[in-house]
């Protein structure tokens, strides 16, 4: 009697061939997802990942903000008016850039309060970040840097100066993203759109910008708000004199940088920079940390240091310097109430 075998049809290997893939693909689907799930649970965060997490999530909102811009399909619309009466401007860059952002951090880290300036209606990205650490942090920050994830709040302003962006001034726009640790600002990422360039702080560990040589606070250049000034000019001349060279600007990540050293042939140069009206801690916690890496200050008008955990305004007005006597800067100011 002949021995007995097993015969399959093509179609049973066909099935075969196909179930054996579908377990194969399954068995690596659930290790990817439980080193996923694991790393996404954990109680502490790595500042320095959560450094290159905010890169990679400004970078990401600005190409939704260049695209946008560049397609021209804004679809401008009005959030309402600011405490001064100015109108708030929305558009689909602002939004876009929010999903980007706001999803890709908080895909990674679920267990991290992240403020954002925008609110997404519709269904969150799915994208998770690379994990991937860039050269320039590396050779900056060798080890790891943990701290407990219910310390950290992350602020990130989608599309700085809206205003600006709407009227193709584009040299002021800005994605950024801020890491505050109690309340702390401690990590800080300015990125611009439209030249790629991205300006990144960590407050005791470095920073891929600088000052300048130095700054004039006899007759200082003082940048300021152009669509949200207030009385920032007479108050800059009370404190400096009339002849004091006012610059205007739209963006506070703008207005930040240019207090630091650039080869950036559009970006002015200013001594200090000046706010006297009600301001979301979105636009200045990036400012503050860059700032702060390199021995700079941004406080209050009063000299009071900001705190970024709570509301999400700032009402004390705003000074900003670096390798300057900032105190004696505040002293010379107007009385503020």
């Amino acid at each position: 009697m002949a021995p007995m075998g097993i015969r399959l049809s093509p179609l049973g290997i066909v099935v075969f061939c196909i179930l054996g893939v579908g377990v194969i693909y399954h068995l690596y689907a659930g290790v990817l997802s439980s080193r996923f799930a694991s790393f996404k649970q954990k109680t502490t965060v790595d500042l320095r990942d959560l450094l290159a997490l905010s890169m990679d999530a400004a970078v990401q909102g600005g190409r939704e903000v260049k695209r946008i811009r560049e397609d021209n399909t804004l679809d401008e619309k009005s959030k309402g008016e600011t405490k001064e009466g100015a109108s708030e401007k929305l558009t689909l860059g602002d939004l876009n850039s929010h999903r980007k952002m706001f999803y890709l951090i908080k895909n990674t880290y679920p267990n991290i309060q992240v403020n954002s300036e925008e609110h997404a209606n519709a269904e969150g990205e799915a994208t998770l970040w690379t994990r991937i650490i860039p050269e320039e942090i590396l050779a900056k920050i060798p080890g790891e840097k943990e701290v407990p994830a219910n310390k950290i709040t992350v602020w990130i302003d989608p599309l700085d100066a809206t205003q600006e962006y709407t009227e193709n001034l584009r040299k002021y726009v800005t994605t950024m993203v801020c890491v505050a640790v109690d309340g702390i600002p401690v990590i800080g990422v300015i990125h611009k759109p439209f030249t790629g360039y991205t300006a990144w702080g960590f407050v005791g560990e470095g920073s891929n910008v600088a000052p300048r040589s130095s700054y004039n606070t006899n007759s200082p250049k003082v940048i300021v708000s152009r669509s949200h000034s207030g009385k920032v000019k007479s108050f800059v001349h009370a404190a400096f004199g009339n002849n004091t060279e006012i610059l205007p600007a739209g963006g506070a990540g703008y207005k930040v940088l240019a207090l630091l050293d650039s080869t950036d042939k559009e970006q002015e140069m200013a001594d200090m920079y000046i706010h006297v009206t009600y301001i979301k801690k979105w636009d200045i916690c990036a400012g503050d940390a860059i700032l702060r890496s390199l021995g700079g200050q941004m406080t209050t008008l009063k000299g009071e240091q900001i705190d970024y955990s709570g509301s999400e305004g700032n009402m004390g007005g705003l000074l900003a310097s670096i390798k300057t006597d900032h105190k004696g800067l505040v002293k010379r100011l107007p009385p503020w109430e």
